[in-house]
């Protein structure tokens, strides 16, 4: 026979057990969402949308970090021996730049080198607006046509002409851009100016250039949709260009500057077409595949 407290316990056992309810059993998290970048909080300069690569985010923090320091436009300023700011030059077409000389700091160019360079760990950007616009290492262009629509942060947003770009800055997202915009002012995050003069944008590898490397030569020599003359125009480059060569063919015979030559190069960062008459090198260049 049980006892009394064994019976107690017994009975208290049965009417927890038809109390219990099983827990409810935790639905799967949501993907996480998009986040803007800590340094966007502070001064609406960061990584302002998704997509961005690795490299192209260590970019933005570098030239946003430029920005949270309060670093001064100065003309010239960013171009010394290593990338980083520079004390300026007085511009004579701009009095506002008479500080300059008395300021450390970048001018557009400077800090997209400064910028890609934090990002990459070498000088990879070295040059002006239009050798960063330019460059070997071009993954992609846009042309102004196509809007921001198709751009990722971090890739670069150049004003002027092909013969003259004159401006360069960094696209963040959501239509946002950072920049170092012109003397008497600090580096700052603006909207993205798609009217006047907004040529196109370049999106940058930072890896290696696997492609053929070349150099051209002339000035304003234009890049064709096809290997013929009177296809599409698409970039002129306007003097010596540093390009990468996929491959070549035997296309529409060309006669230009005293030269006479049937071989055309394909560009894949321009997905685009030159003769090889402007190409440095023998007519048809060593090392280069033919095109299928």
């Amino acid at each position: 026979m049980l006892r009394r407290t064994g019976i107690i316990g017994t009975l208290m056992g049965l009417l927890a057990l038809l109390l219990w309810t099983p827990a409810a059993v935790a639905a799967p998290a949501a993907p996480a969402a998009f986040t803007r970048s800590a340094a966007s909080a502070a001064s609406g300069c960061g990584v302002l949308a998704p997509g961005a690569s690795a490299a192209a985010e260590r970019a933005i923090a570098a030239a946003c970090a430029q920005v949270d320091a309060g670093t001064w436009y100065t003309w010239g300023g960013g171009h010394g021996a290593q990338p980083g700011a520079t004390y300026g030059q007085v511009d004579p077409t701009d009095p506002a730049s008479e500080h300059d000389p008395e300021r450390l700091g970048f001018d557009c160019s400077g800090l997209v080198r400064y910028a890609y360079a934090q990002a990459a760990g070498s000088d990879i950007l070295n040059g002006d607006a239009s050798r960063q616009y330019y460059t070997v290492r071009a993954a992609a262009r846009f042309t102004a046509a196509q809007g921001t629509a198709p751009l990722l942060p971090g890739d670069l947003l150049a004003y002027g002409t092909s013969a003259d770009l004159h401006h360069i800055a960094i696209y963040l997202g959501a239509g946002k851009m950072v920049e170092a915009k012109q003397s008497g002012t600090h580096l700052m995050v603006s909207d993205v100016r798609l009217g006047d003069d907004y040529f196109g944008a370049v999106h940058v590898n930072t890896g290696a250039v696997t492609e053929h490397v070349f150099e051209t030569w002339g000035t304003g020599v234009w890049t064709k949709q096809a290997p013929s003359v009177a296809a599409g125009r698409v970039y002129a480059f306007p003097g010596p260009t540093t390009i990468r060569v996929e491959c070549q063919k035997h296309a529409e015979v060309v006669t230009s500057d005293g030269y006479t030559n049937d071989a055309w190069a394909y560009l894949p960062g321009d997905k685009a077409w030159m003769t090889n008459i402007y190409i440095q090198g023998p007519s048809w260049l060593d090392g280069v595949p033919t095109c299928p």
